[in-house]
Order: structure tokens, then sequence, then C-alpha cells
């Protein structure tokens, strides 16, 4: 059974799908309706500036933004357990374990390539990037993040290239649909961030890419090892590494962004989607021997058969002789 077809395992009554997904899924919805019909008025980073003068700590504060996903990953571990009565490993992957090498492959990945694309990127005009380096807040900020960043993405990820993908893919009878759709929830669902107050619906391409790239990958590689390890890795450097004041995690990172060149940023936020995410898919392939590209992502979801018990052999000593 490849990753869609876990779904299989469980019971899976339409009305079951939509009381999970409004559960699970209402941070998102919620912090999205408001955006839509107040968020016209609000300037987001002012907002955040203020909330900061209430607790002057920013790690307080990321810690109070990430603590519902603990609660709500949890929420959607205990519906899929006994509501859809699957286990959570068939939600994780198609394969008989957990692949654990393949969660610290993606992390480390994209850990490298975001630290070496900064060093070049400050080193070619550090002017418009500071040194903010506080010994006790960047220990606290690790702490956290290291704890927290892991049920924060594992909530994304159970919740759009986990659970949505495998009860869509299985509904509509293909893969195509569900990778698109979930990549732009997952945009969709990030439209409230202050980056793209900040910069405009731009930045939209970014959240849909990377939905897109997540999704790829899960369907490629039958599971969302790849997907998890790779989140976290990129949500961990967006936190420690580098930091600005219209940046949806203000943290104590070890670098500040400074430059009012809003336009240079939304470049190299976008650029990679185009660049870097391909490239990532190619080393990813290579090292898994991806093939059947075109069936993994766009070909038909079928139910799996399911074979009978065998039977026992034919034993003529229990017929009675007269």
């Amino acid at each position: 059974m490849d990753y869609i077809q876990q779904v299989y395992k469980g019971k899976n009554s339409p009305w079951m799908f939509w009381l999970t997904f409004i559960l699970t899924a209402g941070l998102f919805i919620g912090n999205l309706i408001f955006f839509l019909f107040f968020g016209d008025g609000i300037d987001i980073a002012e907002e955040q500036r203020k909330l900061m003068e209430l607790v002057p700590s920013k790690n307080f504060w990321l810690a109070v933004n990430l603590l519902p996903f603990v609660f709500l990953l949890g929420l959607l571990f205990l519906l899929v357990r006994y509501l859809h009565e699957r286990s959570l490993l068939s939600l994780t992957t198609s394969r008989s374990k957990v692949d654990f090498k393949r969660f610290f492959f993606a992390f480390f990945l994209i850990v490298i390539i975001t630290i070496a694309s900064f060093a070049l990127s400050y080193f070619a005009d550090p002017s418009q990037v500071v040194l903010q380096f506080d010994p006790i807040k960047f220990t606290i900020l690790l702490v956290i993040s290291l704890l927290l960043f892991p049920l924060q993405i594992g909530l994304e990820e159970y919740l759009f290239r986990g659970y949505m993908m495998q009860h869509v893919g299985a509904f509509v009878k293909n893969r195509w649909f569900p990778l698109i759709l979930t990549s732009v929830l997952f945009g969709v669902f990030h439209g409230a961030n202050p980056e793209v107050a900040e910069m405009g619906g731009i930045v939209m391409i970014f959240y849909i890419g990377t939905g897109l790239l997540l999704g790829i990958m899960t369907l490629m590689d039958e599971g969302l090892e790849l997907a998890l390890g790779f989140h976290f890795g990129n949500n961990l450097m967006a936190a420690v590494l580098v930091t600005s004041e219209w940046s949806a995690l203000q943290t104590d990172a070890l670098f500040k962004y400074t430059g009012e060149d809003v336009g240079t940023s939304v470049l190299e936020i976008i650029l990679p989607v185009f660049i870097v995410y391909p490239i990532i898919l190619l080393i990813m392939s290579k090292k898994y021997k991806w093939k059947n590209w075109g069936e993994k992502l766009c070909g038909k979801v079928t139910p799996p058969i399911i074979e009978s018990p065998s039977k026992p052999p034919f034993d003529d000593t229990l017929i009675e002789h007269n």
C-alpha cells in the first residue's frame, strides 16, 4: 500500500473528516477569517510591538504563539487514533516503521543550505544585518525552538501533507488534486502572517511553493519523514538565525535584518522557490532513487486489494467413511 492508500486502514466517513479538519485547523481558519474581515485597518507589525510593550520578552511571545499547536497536534492524533481507528504510523509513512534517517537528512540539508546562503548574503553586503547575540536570551530561544517547533511543524505536516492529502486523495481518486489543494491551503492559511502585509501578496508564492515542495516530497517518498525534517529545519533557522521587525517570528535570533528595501527581501524569499527548491528535489530524488514521477504525482488512487485469509489445506481425514 502506498502513502495515500494508508487511509483505507481506518474509518473514512465524510463527517469524520470534516469534524477532524474543523477542530484541528481551527487556529488557521480563525486567523484567516479575522485577517479577511478585520485586517484592513490593522497594522500587524505595530500590534506586535504593542504586545511586546506589555511583556517585553520575545521568547515569551514565541512560546505563547507555539503552545496552541501542541494541543491541536495532540487532538489530531487522538481523533485519528480513536475516531478513525487508525494507527499514527499509517498517518506518517507507508513504511513498516518511521525512517528517522530521512528526517535528519532533510533537516540538515535545509540547515546547511540556509546557513550557506545567509553567509554569502551577509559577507556580500553586511550593512543591512546586525549581530544581536545575547547568550542568555539565545539559549532560551534555542530551548523553546527545539521543544516546540517539532510540534508546530508536526501539526502542519500531519494536517496538510498527512491527513488532508490522504483523505482528499481517497475521495477524488487521484493524486494531483490533493497535492495542489493542500499546497494552496497551506499558503492561504499563512496569509495572515506579517510578511504578507509588509511585502504584499507576492509572498504567497513562497508559502504555496513551499507547500508544493513538501507535498512532492511526501508523495514521491511515500511518507512524511522528509517533509517533517525539512519543515523543522526551515522554521528553526527562521527563528534562531535572523529576524526582522516585520517577521512572523519575532525572536532573539543571532542576527537582525534592518534594511528598509523590502523589494530586496521579497526577491530573497521568492527566488529559492524557483532555484533552491528544484535543486533540493533533485538531490533527494538521486539519493532515494525516486521513479515514476507522473504516476506518483498525478496517478489514480484506488482502494487496496485486501486478500482474504487463505483456507486451510483440504484434509480428507476429516471425512467420515461409512
